[in-house]
């Protein structure tokens, strides 16, 4: 593909042709702020933080959307940029819940950060009427806060473009508009597959997991409970971002070390329910083969996915497999087998499972979860819960 040569801030940069402004730039590492972007999935401009200078344009443009033309000469950090990024950030905080101190995303959030760095001094330069605060916590999994949503649309774009379930989306206009389901729906009387997404994608505290971090300590300074975690493989690839690690760094060990200075009785690895799962598959799969079972076979380890096929192809959910998620094999065996052998009431285990997905949260209060007439896992937590955790009681 032809390149095209441009300057931005009087320095040459080659980009290829049909790039972007803020394409070019990243190339060059020059950065440009954005709250809205995501890269072939949300690019619209809403923002209008990325804006910077072209020259001959008759105003600041959309760096995310623009184009680069032979030639063309760019700015990014001119005073007339700065200014306008800064009132975007003032405008912006005229209508959002301001709970910083007390915030689950407070020291990771894009807007409070951008704030930080372009300078706003005054987070109630603009005061007046706010949107109507809706709060959302039909789900099992998450928590829907729109008094600190900024509309950038992230959450509505990846939900539909990528997972390709579009229950959330931009509702009413002007002033009045918000992010939220058809006909105003609880997000749990929805078709919403539970995959959290969309809590990834948001650069506020407008949506996050429900917490259940308390229930843990609660459970661990009980004498009479008998509290038991097993970590998903990728547990040990993730956490370490929550440290300043570089991304995919294996802190299996320090997670390790960590789950049993918190005060977990055992830590297991749900590798070895993947490979329980496995086994049942297979046998399950054969069984089907030489009896006329229905195939082709697909395998049941996803709750999301299991909920995808149950809304929107339930003409399938016979090809899906019987077995249980790996979290719930163990949690099975945990209750029955494990019990038995150390000889434990099941009814005293506590069963936490620390998992990279939130339909994890979802998928413990499913029927027939109860292999010992108890539920097999008893709380799903995220990786960042538990780096939360981890934070809460100073073992950094």
């Amino acid at each position: 593909m032809e390149n095209i040569t441009i300057k931005i801030n009087g320095v040459e940069v080659s980009a290829p042709a049909g790039s972007t402004i803020l394409e070019a730039a990243r190339l060059a590492h020059i950065d440009i702020p954005t709250l809205c972007y995501l890269k072939e999935i949300n690019e619209i401009g809403a923002c209008r933080m990325c804006i910077v200078e072209v020259k001959g344009a008759r105003s600041l443009v959309a760096s995310c959307v623009y184009p680069i033309n032979p030639g063309m000469e760019v700015w990014t950090n001119t005073p007339k940029v700065i200014e306008s990024r800064k009132k975007t950030l003032e405008l912006l905080l005229s209508n959002h819940k301001k709970e910083c101190l007390s915030c689950v995303r407070s020291g990771n959030c894009e807007l409070q950060q951008l704030c930080k760095e372009l300078g706003v001094e005054d987070e109630n330069y603009y005061s007046g009427e706010m949107t109507p605060a809706m709060i959302d916590t039909s789900a099992a999994h998450m928590v829907r806060d729109n008094s600190k949503c900024i509309l950038c649309r992230r959450c509505s774009a990846v939900c539909e473009k990528v997972q390709g379930i579009g229950v959330i989306g931009p509702n009413e206009r002007g002033f009045k508009s918000y992010i939220g389901t058809a006909f105003n729906m609880d997000l749990a009387d929805t078709s919403c597959v539970s995959c959290g997404q969309c809590i990834a994608v948001c650069p506020t505290g407008a949506l996050y997991e429900k917490d259940n971090t308390d229930e843990i300590f609660a459970a661990i300074a009980d004498p009479d409970k008998y509290v038991v975690v097993q970590t998903a493989p990728s547990v040990r690839a993730g956490l370490g971002e929550e440290f300043g690690y570089p991304m995919g760094t294996d802190v299996e060990g320090k997670m390790v070390a960590a789950l049993r200075r918190l005060g977990f009785d055992k830590v297991f690895d749900t590798d070895f329910a993947a490979d329980l799962t496995i086994m049942e598959e297979a046998h399950e799969f054969l069984d089907r083969v030489q009896n006329g079972g229905k195939l082709p076979l697909i395998t049941s380890c996803s709750p999301g996915w299991i909920k995808y096929c149950e809304h929107y192809f339930p003409d399938m959910t016979e090809n899906l497999s019987s077995c249980k998620s790996p979290q719930q094999m163990f949690g099975a065996t945990l209750k029955t087998y494990f019990a038995e052998k150390m000889g434990i009431d099941p009814k005293k285990i506590v069963s936490v499972s620390v998992m990279p997905c939130t339909a994890k949260k979802f998928e413990i209060g499913r029927d027939d979860e109860d292999a010992a007439g108890v539920p097999d896992v008893d709380i799903a937590i995220t990786t960042r819960e538990l780096a939360r955790m981890i934070k809460k009681v100073g073992l950094m």
